[in-house]
This record gives structure tokens, C-alpha cells and sequence, in this order.
């Protein structure tokens, strides 16, 4: 595992750097800004994310170990690739990141290319409790819909491996018989509809 290089940079641009370390230069995958910060021939330090594929080897690298905490907790969501999470990172700095998940928006990952609405729902759903919002007020954070808030749920069911059918079943079924504050986030409904379906997902006809 390789959680950080430290050397000579010998190329940065088009996202991609190159850091010479005692005479191996390392092919780093990093976001354009972080491209545009290093300057040839000057030292550096980048905190680094080995990917292992069946086909492949590549390492992504960040500037701070926030960025890099933050891209695995992406990569650890179903359908967010490692390409797709540094596309992330290249358009939302990590506090921008956590402040989103923390208010339950995803209008905030749907501007980032490759990153459809149903992904960017479930970037939501699954990085609840995993990532802190900054100490500072959350200003025009707009509610979500109710209606909204449980197209979240079945989308993050879906995602977790129940059938698209059974997670809107159950989902309609607990939107009638809890109050609304008992259900209006989609933190609230997420639990009640695990709590009803059980710990293991289970796809159904």
C-alpha cells in the first residue's frame, strides 16, 4: 500500500503528475487544480490512493489527507468510481463535500460530470454520519421536498441491493402510517425502512 509520496516533481498537467522518489517516478492521478500547484523540479508531498483493478494498477494522489479521507469514503459508495471521485474533488473542496451530505444535497454532486442524479442521491444516502460538516452557520439550505426525500430513500435501497419494487413499497408504506416528523429527512425514513426490510438486502422479483 502506498499512502504517500514524497520526491522531485518531473511532470504535472492534464491531471496527471510524475514524482521522482530515489530514481522511481511514480504516475499520480490528480485533479487539474493540483496539477497547477506543483512546479517542476520542486519537492513535494502528495498523500496517495493505490486502486487495485483486475486489469490495472493506479494511484491517485491529493494535496492533504482530508482530500484523500474523502475520496475513499467516495470511492466506497456503490457506482462511484475512482475516476469519478477525483471529479468530485476537482469541482468541491472537502468541507463544500461534507456541508452537502450534512444538508441533503445533491444538486451539489450533479454538477460534476459522469455523476448522474440517482448517484448523486446515493453519495448522499451513504455519507450520512461519515463525514463532517464544517464548524460554521449553514445559510439558504433549502429543506428537500417530501417527495424528494423518499425518491432518496428508494434510490439508496436500490443501491444497497433491494429490488426497486419492494424499497418503494415499503417506503410508501411507512410515509402512511408515521407522522410526518417522524420521516420528513431522508436520514429518519432511510432507518425506519432498514429497520422494516432487515439488516441483509435481499433482491426480489
Amino acid at each position: 500500500m502506498i499512502s504517500s509520496l514524497r520526491g522531485t516533481v518531473l511532470q504535472a498537467a492534464d491531471g496527471l503528475a510524475v514524482i521522482d522518489v530515489g530514481g522511481v517516478g511514480y504516475s499520480v492521478q490528480v485533479t487539474p487544480d493540483h496539477a497547477r500547484s506543483l512546479r517542476v523540479g520542486a519537492e513535494t508531498t502528495i498523500h496517495t490512493s493505490l486502486v487495485v483493478r483486475q486489469e490495472s494498477m493506479a494511484l491517485f494522489g491529493f494535496p492533504a489527507r482530508e482530500h484523500l479521507g474523502v475520496f475513499e469514503a467516495l470511492i466506497g459508495v456503490s457506482g462511484v468510481g475512482p475516476k469519478s471521485a477525483l471529479g468530485v474533488l476537482a469541482e468541491l473542496e472537502p468541507d463544500e463535500i461534507a456541508l452537502a451530505v450534512a444538508s441533503d444535497d445533491d444538486a451539489a454532486f450533479r454538477r460534476v460530470s459522469g455523476i448522474g442524479p440517482k448517484t448523486a442521491k446515493l453519495i448522499v444516502v451513504s455519507l450520512t454520519g461519515k463525514l463532517f460538516a464544517p464548524a460554521k452557520p449553514v445559510q439558504n439550505v433549502t429543506q428537500i421536498p417530501r417527495s424528494d426525500v423518499s425518491d432518496s430513500v428508494v434510490v439508496a435501497l436500490v443501491g444497497l441491493g433491494w429490488a426497486e419494487k419492494t424499497a418503494t413499497e415499503v417506503v410508501r408504506e411507512i410515509v402512511d402510517e408515521y407522522e410526518e416528523p417522524e420521516r420528513d429527512t431522508v436520514q429518519a425514513l432511510l432507518r425506519l425502512a432498514l429497520s422494516r426490510l432487515g439488516p441483509t438486502a435481499r433482491q426480489q422479483a
